[in-house]
């Protein structure tokens, strides 16, 4: 059996607008956008980064979001983090901070109510 290695290659959203939908999270994650056609791509920006894809949606969006993408900040990093996306347009839902030691994350919502969580992992010595 070979020994595989395996990596995150993108994340592919549907979109009403996919180019303003692709501006948003370029801006999130400092990647250049790509357009072709109805479509942009966004490499990957630096080493460990992900590719993130936008194409026109086909059906109705769902009511239930069955995935989300976890962002991880620097500790104490998070709140600057949050604050700097609802600046490009991202809307705060909610902060889960005390549910467990190893993690504090803030759920928010992109331009089209995709959400996403921002995270900060607190230093050894700082976890109960």
């Amino acid at each position: 059996m070979t020994n595989t290695q395996i990596s995150l290659g993108a994340i592919n959203f549907e979109a009403a607008d996919p180019t303003g939908l692709a501006t948003f999270w370029a801006a999130v994650t400092g990647a250049t956008q790509s357009v072709n056609g109805d479509s942009v791509y966004l490499p990957p920006n630096g080493p460990g980064g992900f590719g993130m894809f936008f194409q026109p949606g086909t059906v109705p969006r769902s009511k239930h979001q069955v995935s989300h993408v976890d962002l991880t900040v620097p500790w104490g990093s998070r709140r600057a983090e949050v604050d700097r996306l609802i600046g490009l347009g991202a809307t705060h839902k909610w902060d889960v901070l005390e549910e467990v030691a190893h993690v504090q994350w803030s759920t928010m919502a992109d331009p089209e109510g995709n959400l996403f969580c921002v995270a900060e992992h607190p230093p050894a010595e700082l976890q109960d």
